[in-house]
């Protein structure tokens, strides 16, 4: 990513909320030690990481559909594997620490219009495509996921399918509409008014607060706004990337430590027991421990501990991650049918050639889907936006 350092502009006081908030950085925020763009393939490689631990997850650690299509539960056919596999619905939360990370780095120096564009371009194209994927393939083989009606296939075209109560094409897109919702917060709070030092904190401080207040109020809408149970996974990502750019200090690593706090509690109590289809038992200090791993991996990034792991396929790899996760599920349990009870082979070759062959899809749709029509999209929505009478 290349972005712009940020304009300067006048500091203004520093609002008091109970800790002491740093003015901006044009006053007295540490100097930048890192330009904005900067390029961060150890990143790319935990976005896969976290990618393949929901695929896991999906394929060996969970029982409902993906044993309809086993024909057995996972725990049956891979005794061990599955034990860890269950665990791997944790790389959700992996992704939105990065997530955090990722959007203040990209968001540095851009405005609003510029913001909202980039994601456009970024999500919807692979995201159509996915669509068209499973959802053809719910016609050919409609014991894995049952067809939609056309409205409903179509009101999935917006992403707002979730909180139009509209069933989903794609299992996964639940976090979409999590980020998405993130990104609005981020975008109407920070970005409207450009990206510093001073707003992020201040950001993450009243996120972290609203989260907290959000749980004592107890109501969905108030649920659906904050995002209490998922806020401070982003929140921790966002204070590592200001401890990426700026340096560390005792507020940002309190802000990091208080996420990390905060989001261990609720993947202790949202995860640790078997869910509603017969999935595993989870160990509520593995969770635990998962969680610290992934907030301390994004750390280790954010420190330029391992900047010299920059090959260049961890580039290619991030670059799988977004239609991999988008269209590993649904396809992935056709895929076991086919190959698995079909076919007649091996569980742990069906397995590997599914995981495999998903990849190779992914690799499709970034070089043929992403890399030529998200540019062509980002570059038409900007030309529309200097359109007279439009700015």
């Amino acid at each position: 990513m290349n972005v712009a350092d940020p304009a300067l502009g006048p500091a203004g006081p520093a609002p008091t909320l109970g800790v002491r908030v740093p003015t901006p950085p044009e006053a007295s925020a540490p100097p930048a030690r890192r330009p904005a763009g900067d390029r961060l393939r150890a990143l790319d490689g935990l976005r896969l990481l976290a990618a393949l631990m929901v695929c896991l997850y999906h394929y060996a650690g969970k029982n409902g559909e993906v044993a309809a299509s086993w024909h057995q539960s996972p725990g049956h056919l891979f005794p061990t594997l599955s034990r860890a596999a269950t665990y791997g619905s944790l790389g959700v939360q992996f992704f939105f620490v990065i997530s955090g990370f990722v959007i203040c780095m990209s968001s540095w120096g851009r405005t609003l219009g510029d913001f909202f564009r980039s994601r456009v371009a970024r999500l919807y194209p692979a995201y159509w495509v996915a669509l068209l994927l499973v959802g053809a393939a719910s016609l050919a083989l409609p014991v894995v996921l049952a067809p939609l009606r056309p409205d409903e296939f179509l009101v999935n075209l917006t992403m707002l399918q979730q909180p139009m109560g509209v069933p989903r094409v794609l299992g996964v897109c639940w976090t979409l509409w999590v980020e998405m919702r993130f990104y609005v917060l981020f975008a109407l709070c920070v970005i409207v008014k450009g990206v510093t030092y001073r707003r992020v904190v201040v950001f993450c401080v009243l996120w972290t607060l609203a989260g907290v207040l959000a749980r004592v109020a107890d109501t969905p809408l108030t649920d659906e706004l904050v995002m209490r149970d998922h806020a401070p996974f982003f929140v921790g990502g966002l204070a590592l990337y200001l401890i990426h750019r700026f340096g560390g200090d005792l507020l940002l690593w309190g802000i990091v430590g208080m996420s990390f706090l905060l989001g261990q509690r609720y993947a202790v109590t949202a995860m640790w027991h078997p869910g509603m289809t017969g999935d595993f038992h989870r160990d509520p200090r593995v969770v635990q421990a998962i969680v610290l791993v992934a907030f301390a991996a994004v750390a280790v990034v954010a420190l330029g501990w391992v900047r010299r792991a920059d090959w260049r396929w961890l580039t290619v790899a991030g670059a799988l991650t977004y239609p991999f996760y988008l269209v590993h599920e649904h396809l992935g349990w056709f895929a076991i049918r086919v190959l698995y009870r079909g076919l007649g082979l091996d569980a742990h070759l069906t397995m590997a050639l599914t995981v495999a062959g998903l990849l190779g899809l992914a690799w499709l749709v970034h070089r043929f889907v992403e890399k030529p029509f998200g540019p062509r999209l980002k570059r038409a929505m900007a030309r529309q936006a200097r359109r007279p009478g439009l700015t």
